[in-house]
């Protein structure tokens, strides 16, 4: 393996973009120079990392499968090189944190395992609850810091937050549905069409809202609590979805492939954030966690 962090990097910038000029343009760069370090990763792992086609580009099953491994990478050597100038292994202390279901697997995971390497000497406890009841705990003091939905924050006046990731809703489909061909679909399509419903969090609820704007609802083929369950779900055709593109992923766990979609008009979206007590200053362990999901944000967005 010989392969380069820049070729790393101009890689996860073209699987987030979709494009290589979206990518070009991430790094002011040409879009030669991220085509050729594209082809030369291609090359140097010996699988093809994208498909390209007259939109872009659409990562494969084996490059959706390097796209974790490369983000890891670019993550321990940004965290490497920040050990040595803050000498963060001498801080100790506890952190109870909270966080929703929704995104504890999409949001969190990468930033606490980030703050595990950074921090060793911090004892986390991790409390996973919904986002009503996390906003009870933090402000009774019970948890220092959330990671959790905040587009429906309560109580706004006692909590501070700062969001992390916008995350618009799509339209997931079987590959070789009806509306697989459009870039953009119409609600109206919509109409007819069996729905698989998510209900976790905020989700189920800004759906409904969303389907409503159809006069008549869509029948509702199955109602699951696991992401999982309806990325399978819609693989197999046995229905839609319409889910925030944060948990949108191109395959299920049998390999099948998903496909996603603009649906035009007024669309909620999901703001996803970290929420800590108003009125006090944090400890330094919440700041110190609240940084590493900063600077966590600045490296998926580049």
């Amino acid at each position: 393996m010989s392969f380069t962090i820049r070729q790393l990097q101009y890689f996860v910038a073209a699987a987030e973009k979709g494009s290589i000029s979206g990518a070009a343009q991430s790094f002011s760069i040409s879009q030669s120079s991220v085509t050729e370090a594209i082809k030369e990763l291609e090359s140097d792992l010996g699988v093809t990392l994208f498909e390209r086609h007259s939109r872009g580009l659409t990562i494969t099953h084996k490059g959706h499968q390097f796209l974790r491994h490369a983000t890891d990478i670019l993550a321990n050597v940004s965290d490497a090189r920040r050990a040595f100038a803050d000498q963060p292994s001498e801080i100790r202390g506890t952190l109870n944190l909270g966080v929703t279901s929704l995104v504890a697997g999409y949001v969190l995971s990468d930033i606490l395992a980030r703050f595990r390497r950074a921090y060793p000497g911090v004892d986390i406890t991790a409390t996973e609850d919904s986002g009503e009841y996390l906003e009870h705990l933090l402000i009774g003091g019970e948890l220092d810091v959330a990671v959790m939905v905040v587009s429906n924050l309560r109580d706004r006046m006692a909590l501070q937050s700062e969001i992390l990731e916008v995350s618009p809703y799509r339209l997931w489909l079987p590959l070789g549905h009806r509306l697989e061909t459009p870039d953009s679909i119409s609600l109206s399509e919509l109409a007819g069409e069996p729905l698989i419903m998510l209900m976790l969090d905020e989700i189920e609820e800004a759906t409904g809202k969303l389907l409503g704007a159809l006069g008549s609802r869509p029948p509702v083929a199955f109602r699951t609590r696991s992401v999982e369950a309806v990325r399978s779900l819609v693989a197999t055709g046995a229905g839609i979805a319409i889910l925030p593109d944060l948990v949108y992923r191109p395959w299920s766990l049998e390999g099948d492939r998903i496909e996603s979609r603009d649906v035009s008009g007024a669309l909620p979206v999901v703001q996803v954030g970290i929420v800590w007590r108003k009125g006090s200053a944090p400890k330094q362990t919440t700041v110190n966690f609240i940084n590493v999901a900063k600077a966590q944000r600045m490296l998926r967005n580049r």
